[in-house]
């Protein structure tokens, strides 16, 4: 039969109508009348808050900046500089604020701080010798006021175009909130985009690349959807749904994510999702939401209206059953996919399901079972792995082979389960090493054939790394140092009439751990750009004239290390 225990959303969760013309999914009101935008422009977006990404859900609202950097940032309401931080990627420069509500907001890809946070920032990278720096301040330290200017946008770390990244945090959780509920709306009437649904036959089996589905077309305009070709979908036994949407906003073309997607069986609501807040580990769980396999085919970013076992996410506030329906009544059933924006727009797809009858043979797993929930240990022949509990967000059905070697490997080629699914951290890999590998075992270096590659430690006759993917695996030694190339110094020369030293580093396998430079001896910052990976020391005002010597320092991940020196003249 349909399962009939199904629930409201529970109790905690209310309704608000106060900030936009119609009602929304939260699980509290957020003021609404205190902050000011970060910037005075037109609030125009590029990005949504909780929009799908890469391994991760975006983390709050990327303001528009007209393609160009150095608009003023603005504190949105009284606080104190709680964090200051410089990437090499992520948010480049970035600020945190603490305010007296509970409640941080944050700024990131900032192309210049104010002259008292740079100061602050400099005096703490030459104690740490680190151009790479994160780090508190005290709340009596770097007070500021709503409207203060304190940094000017930019597009420094991985940013695809000059823009500025803005969040507002529980200062107590550190969960990331939707910064639209704190009033700072951008104009928005146009409703979601509803592009095609999925239907999933489990029937007690693990999700996997191998879970029966469908993939159905829909058609539509302004707010009301429907199949292509109208007609019902038969189905039987325990299934999940899922849905492709976007949205848009009244003020730019880009095609953002929707805040919240709710699925109903004969009126009654079975799962809901809503872009509310979520905490930054369980950002990964990205992958457990949307149809994993589906993305790397095909980058289709079909979201499952279904919730695997080991998502712990907070982004489903309800569920019945995780949002699996079993049909097996023999009965026509309504379904409804209820889709809104933060403005509360709203999009809906209705679809007939006719139930039937069906047989389901008991899963039973082709490999090794693991458990979601709980420790997993695999052995075989010169390999081990150890998957923790919370690594993975559904049992598995683990398949293992061994491979023939690779050329210029010190192992056999081991298939540890496959791409397709994913985990949320990672998985302990132990390969030993065929008997050729000799005194090479400490530049051991775990790759796998997707190009990934994790420096490994050897102990007791096995190379060991913390992997992040399934995937074939085998070990390669790294004995080559990274390579530095000089961009615009040479021995002897004379850079009086250059603003810099520019320096390109790379490594051929391991990756860059670590990279050091000085001039007469002494550390100078040397900041690394993300985008261009050049490496650039600044001369400054107070720059001595003269003979100098420049050295830099590069190490990767394996200990190999390579020098640079050049004398020059200012």
């Amino acid at each position: 039969m349909i399962q009939k225990t199904l629930t409201t959303l529970v109790s905690s969760f209310i309704i608000c109508s106060s900030v936009f013309s119609q009602d929304i999914i939260q699980s509290k009101y957020y003021p609404t009348d205190i902050f000011r935008y970060p910037l005075d422009l037109p609030p125009s977006t590029a990005g949504s808050f909780g929009e799908l990404r890469a391994n991760h859900f975006h983390s709050g609202l990327d303001f528009k900046t007209n393609q160009r950097i150095g608009y003023p940032i603005y504190a949105v309401m009284d606080g104190y500089i709680s964090r200051l931080r410089i990437q090499f990627g992520g948010f480049g420069r970035a600020v945190y604020i603490t305010h007296p509500n509970g409640y941080t907001s944050v700024y990131g890809h900032l192309d210049r701080f104010s002259p008292e946070i740079e100061k602050v920032i400099r005096a703490y990278q030459l104690e740490h010798q680190s151009y790479v720096v994160d780090f508190p301040l005290d709340p009596l330290q770097m007070r500021i006021f709503k409207g203060q200017v304190f940094a000017w946008s930019g597009n420094a770390g991985a940013s695809a175009g000059p823009h500025l990244h803005f969040e507002m945090r529980d200062s107590k959780t550190e969960e990331t909130v939707n910064p639209q509920l704190f009033g700072l709306t951008i104009p928005d009437k146009v409703p979601p985009t509803i592009l095609s649904i999925a239907t999933y036959h489990l029937n007690g089996a693990p999700f996997s690349e191998k879970t029966p589905h469908m993939f159905l077309p829909v058609t539509g305009a302004g707010n009301s959807y429907r199949l292509k070709n109208n007609q019902p979908v038969h189905l039987s036994g325990e299934v999940g749904f899922g849905i492709t949407v976007h949205d848009m906003n009244s003020v730019s073309p880009n095609r953002n994510g929707v805040y919240s997607i709710e699925l109903k069986l004969d009126g009654n609501t079975v799962y809901t999702y809503v872009n509310e807040r979520f905490a930054f580990d369980q950002t990964r769980a990205i992958n457990s939401h949307i149809d994993y396999p589906a993305f790397l085919t095909s980058k289709r970013w079909m979201q499952k209206c279904f919730i695997l076992p080991g998502n712990n996410s907070k982004l489903y506030p309800q569920a019945v059953n995780r949002g699996l329906i079993n049909f097996t009544d023999d009965a026509m059933h309504d379904v409804e996919f209820v889709i809104k924006d933060v403005a509360g727009n709203t999009s809906t797809l209705a679809i007939k399901v006719q139930s039937s009858k069906t047989d389901i043979k008991p899963f039973q797993p082709a490999g090794t079972l693991f458990k979601y929930d709980q420790q997993n240990e695999f052995s075989a022949d010169n390999v081990k792995v150890v998957i923790e509990p919370g690594n993975l967000y559904d049992n598995l059905d683990f398949n293992y082979a061994k491979l023939p070697a690779k050329p210029g490997t010190y192992s056999a080629t081991y298939r540890i389960h496959n791409k397709f699914t994913p985990l949320h951290d990672g998985f302990d890999l132990w390969i030993k090493p065929d008997n050729s590998i000799g005194k090479l075992a400490s530049k051991a270096v775990l790759v796998s054939t997707a190009g990934n590659a994790y420096a490994g430690v050897y102990e007791d006759g096995y190379v060991k790394a913390e992997c992040r993917f399934f995937g074939d695996y085998y070990i390669k030694v790294d004995t080559v140092p990274p390579v530095i190339t000089p961009v615009n110094i040479a021995e002897g020369k004379s850079m009086k009439a250059l603003p810099s030293i520019t320096m390109r580093m790379s490594d051929n396998l391991s990756g860059v751990k670590s990279y050091t430079g000085t001039i007469d001896g002494k550390w100078v910052l040397i900041e690394h750009d993300y985008k261009t990976k050049l490496l650039r020391y600044y001369f400054d005002a107070g720059f001595k004239p003269g003979k100098h010597t420049f050295e830099l320092i590069v190490t990767d991940n394996v200990d190999n290390v390579s020098k640079y020196s050049a004398t020059f003249y200012r």
